[in-house]
């Protein structure tokens, strides 16, 4: 039986947010791909539960929450914040991060694409430099004025 893709996005979703990986990999295309910040890419289930599972490795708490999902056909755009406090390893496009025990509240947006019920691309969009920052790993600007 095929889901709607509003229910494959609120699945998606939930099944990130209480770390249930098996729920979040049975609403993947088997060839689903993703992209992130800094050319991170990948391709397939495995790949693409490994990395969005790995946020939850590098901030044990992290949560997302979704402040505005635009749906058209099968297309979602998702507005949302994430948040979390970096105890484990972030590994990233220059290398891993080691844990910095700082808080970090980054908006993103997510564009997700979909077919017969099933996710088949992420392009994730955030501030790099602002999560740096906020791990204390690059200055933060100066305040204005």
């Amino acid at each position: 039986m095929t889901i709607s893709t509003r229910q494959a996005f609120d699945q998606g979703t939930d099944t990130f947010n209480s770390q249930d990986w098996e729920g979040f990999a049975a609403v993947l295309d088997d060839h689903v791909v993703f992209q992130a910040p800094g050319g991170m890419r990948g391709e397939g289930k495995a790949a693409c539960v490994g990395f969005f599972s790995g946020w939850f490795d590098a901030f044990p708490d992290a949560h997302v929450e979704v402040h505005g999902a635009h749906f058209m056909d099968d297309v979602v755009v998702e507005e949302g914040v994430f948040t979390g406090t970096h105890h484990g390893v972030l590994p990233g496009p220059a290398g891993d991060i080691p844990p910095t025990g700082r808080s970090v509240k980054v908006e993103y947006v997510h564009v997700l694409r979909y077919r017969e019920g099933k996710h088949v691309s992420f392009d994730l969009l955030f501030d790099r430099l602002q999560m740096l920052e906020q791990l204390g790993l690059v200055p933060e600007p100066a305040p204005a004025g």
